[in-house]
Parts: C-alpha cells; sequence; structure tokens
C-alpha cells in the first residue's frame, strides 16, 4: 500500500510542477495557458480558471498524501532516523571533576637576628 502511495504522489507532484509551469503569470510564463495554445477549445479566462482549479485540486491531493504517507511511516523508520520525541532524554555525559586544588601559601621567612 506504500509503494503504491508513493508511485501516487510522485505522479501527483509531476502533474502538479506541470501545471504551475503551464500557468500564465504576470511575466507571461511559458505561455502555454494563453488561448492560442489551446485553440478555440477555451478562452483565455477558461482555461486560467481551468488551470487555477487544477492546481488547487492537485495542491490538496498533495498535503493529503504527504500527510498519509507521514502517518504511516510514523516509528517505521529504523537507524538515524529514529523518532527522538518518543524516546527518554539521554543524561549527558560529563567528565570527572577533580577535587579543588588549595591555594599553597608559601611559609613566612625566618626573621632577621638582631645583635
Amino acid at each position: 500500500m506504500t509503494t503504491a502511495l508513493l508511485i501516487l504522489h510522485f505522479c501527483v507532484t509531476i502533474a502538479l510542477i506541470g501545471v504551475v509551469l503551464i500557468q500564465r503569470s504576470e511575466g507571461g510564463g511559458l505561455g502555454i495557458g494563453s488561448s492560442q495554445g489551446m485553440g478555440a477549445f477555451m478562452s483565455g479566462r477558461g482555461t486560467a480558471n481551468l488551470l487555477t482549479r487544477t492546481t488547487a485540486i492537485l495542491a490538496g491531493l498533495f498535503m493529503l498524501l504527504s500527510l498519509t504517507l507521514a502517518v504511516l511511516y510514523k516509528g517505521g523508520v529504523t537507524g538515524a532516523g529514529q523518532d527522538i520525541l518518543g524516546q527518554a532524554p539521554q543524561p549527558a555525559a560529563t567528565a570527572p571533576v577533580a577535587p579543588p586544588q588549595q591555594a599553597v601559601t608559601p611559609a613566612p621567612a625566618p626573621a632577621p637576628a638582631h645583635p
């Protein structure tokens, strides 16, 4: 089932990329979405509405498939990508602490003898 969802996800992704590239943007895009590229099939406004709806539907499918695959894979990955939220925190390793060194004070010099 997961393999089928991954293949469907890939197809939806490629279709979404294609539809977004076809759309006419302010800069002209690829120009395929204009009425000249579609012939007499639809007007410019109808083509734009169709592409906008198609983009919205494909984006919704993309999000739904992404969430579904994430739920299916939760906890299924082993190794470096394990679920870190489900584990207890590991205690931090600390270096052994040496006992504090006491300052050594020099012994007072003997007082000079007075004759």
